[in-house]
Formats: C-alpha cells, structure tokens, sequence
C-alpha cells in the first residue's frame, strides 16, 4: 500500500494556533520518556527542570533576565521571516554588538559619564546592523543566500569576539583567563528591584514587542513584509519592493540582536568574554515560530525557552544530567511545532493502484 502527500484543501486556522501547544505537550511527553530511559525518578525530574528554577522570587526575576534577550531577538527576526527573508546570523549579530559595546565600555573606563550606557547601546545597535549588512548586500547586489551567509557569519563574529577577548582587550589582571577587565559602574545598567539581577535592560525587551506589535500588524511597511512573504508577484505588481524588504527585514533583526548583545554584557555579565551567549540568536528562532511570528506570542514562547535554560542548569546540579538536556528539549520544541504544522498543511492519502 502505498502513500502520497497532498495539501489540504482549507488547513484549520484554529490548529495553527494549537500547534505550538500540541509541541510542547508532545515536548513533556518524550522529555518524561527520556528521563525514564536515563533512570531518573520523572516526578523529581520534572520538578527539578519546570518548578525549581522558578519557585521564589529570584528564580523569576532570573526567568526574565533569561526571555529578554529571547523575546528581542525573536521580534526583530519576525520582521524578515514575514517576508520569507531567512536571516540565521542573530548569534553572531549579537556577539559584534556586544564587541563594538564593549569597546566603548573599555575605553571609557574610567569615566563617570552618564551617556556611556546610550553610548554603549547605539554602538551595539550599530555593530549588529553592520553584521546583518553583508548578507543584505550580497543577497539584493549577488542573490546570494541569505540562509548560508548570514549563519556562516555567526562564526566569524563569534571568533572576532573571542580573539579580542584572547588578545587585545584581555585582562592584564586578569590571572590569564580570556576576559576583558570588569566595566565600571557607569557602563553598568541599573538593577531594578534589589535582591534580584533584574536590569534596565529588560524593558527594552518589553518595548521591543510593543513596538513590534504596531509596526507588524498596523504599519504600511509590516503590510508590504507579510504581502511580499505570502505572495511575492502580488506584491510586486503592487509596486513593492523587494530589495527594500530585504534589507528592512535582516537590519531589523541585526538590529535587535546587537540591542541583545549590548544588555547581556552591561547586564549579568558585566564584562566581555569569549561567548556573552548561550546560543540566544539560535534559540530566538524557535521562540519566533513558536510564537507564530506574533509580538504577542514571542513574549509567552520566550518565557518558556528561558524555562528551558534555567531548567536545564538545574537538573545539572540536582540530577547529575549534561547540559545538552537544555538543546534536547529545545529541538524537540521545534521538531514538534514543524511536525504539527506539516500535519495541518499536508495530509497522507492513499494512491491507487493502477
């Protein structure tokens, strides 16, 4: 007997926007199999990777901290995956704001100047959009594809950062280890409730999806992104241009990730090292479709994938279990999500025999 694979006729709007929570509780289901299968208690397990990291106050002021890099790097990302413009070079957008930032930081150090910080953020703002350019210029110049030139660039920022790191900006005192000296108190961000390392940056984060909620759904330009991503020659009959989506749609997410780059290392970090990111920039493209590429959705998927790091931290030091339980349960996020959406678009059916 043999199967074909057909589109559906009319897919249910209303599973569209049930397919991220089929994901995750296809998720937990096989996370519960996993823990069994290493031998691990799945109540304990379980409490250990969803409860504990968040079961006072500082384990949620932690959970923010972890979603706002997530949740702004997931919006600025939504304004190119709109328009079909595949822009996989965030870690790497992120690692150059986060060096032109830190630059700043390490060249003022010794200054009491309030506007280091403004500084710091335009500069990390700047180092992002910068990244983001050479896959927009060879894309719109050489039709280059922006999937492979952006993703191969992570690399070469991530390595950028760590020979400065390594080298020119290392820590004369620092006892040999790959770091930049501490930034002073002025390219620090300001805790906002003590007894927790909530920072100013979260509420860029928090403007991120407000912004990006008007410019997506009730701007003229987040119109033109979601016509020419849906349907390419009706908006170009439009009038709409393309490059010009282009370049919009990867500057926003270079943007955002240098914004992201800038509060990770005036934030927790509080100095550069060789890597100021878990893989933010690779996990914010779940968080986006997850999400279903909507402000509103990015906010609540970016608080469960900090669940996820947090989570996996945890079991680490009350379970014994590696760190690759966190990218585990991440991929089987997305695996699930692609699946469900496969599922509501295609259909198998039965061919004939001839």
């Amino acid at each position: 007997m043999l199967f074909k694979i057909e589109p559906r006729p009319d897919p249910s709007k209303k599973m569209k926007y049930l397919s991220p929570l089929i994901a995750v509780v296809m998720m937990l289901i096989t996370g519960l199999i996993i823990f069994l299968i290493l031998g691990k208690n799945p109540v304990s397990a379980f409490h250990a990777f969803f409860i504990e990291p968040v079961n006072d106050f500082y384990g949620l002021g932690e959970l923010i901290i972890k979603a706002s890099p997530l949740m702004l790097i997931g919006v600025g990302l939504t304004v190119g995956f709109r328009a079909n413009i595949w822009n996989i070079g965030a870690e790497g957008q992120l690692a150059m704001g986060a060096v032109f930032a830190g630059g700043i930081a390490i060249y003022f150090s010794n200054s009491t100047s309030v506007f280091i910080i403004p500084f710091m953020f335009i500069a990390g703002a700047f180092g992002g959009m910068l990244w983001a350019c050479i896959p927009a210029f060879l894309k719109t110049e050489f039709n280059a594809n922006e999937i492979l030139v952006s993703l191969m660039l992570n690399y070469v920022g991530i390595l950028i950062l760590s020979l400065l790191t390594h080298g020119y900006w290392k820590d004369p005192n620092g006892y040999g280890f790959p770091q930049s000296i501490l930034f002073s108190e002025s390219a620090l961000l300001p805790i906002l409730i003590e007894g927790t390392r909530l920072h100013a940056g979260i509420i860029i984060s928090f403007l991120a999806i407000f912004i990006g909620w008007i410019f997506l759904l009730k701007s003229f330009i987040g119109f033109q992104l979601q016509v020419s991503g849906l349907a390419y020659n009706a908006a170009s009959y439009a009038g709409f241009k393309y490059k010009k989506m282009v370049w919009f749609g990867l500057l926003a997410g270079g943007l955002a990730a240098g914004l992201a780059g800038v509060s990770e290392i005036s934030g927790p970090i509080g100095q550069l090292l060789p890597s100021v990111s878990p893989g933010y920039g690779f996990a914010a493209i779940i968080v986006a479709f997850v999400g279903r590429l909507h402000p509103g959705g990015i906010f609540l998927s970016s608080l469960l994938v900090a669940l996820l790091y947090l989570g996996g931290e945890s079991v680490q030091m009350n379970l014994d279990l590696p760190s690759a339980v966190t990218g585990i349960f991440q991929g089987m996020l997305l695996f699930y999500l692609l699946a469900a959406d496969f599922l509501i678009n295609f259909r198998f059916k039965v061919k004939s025999k001839l």
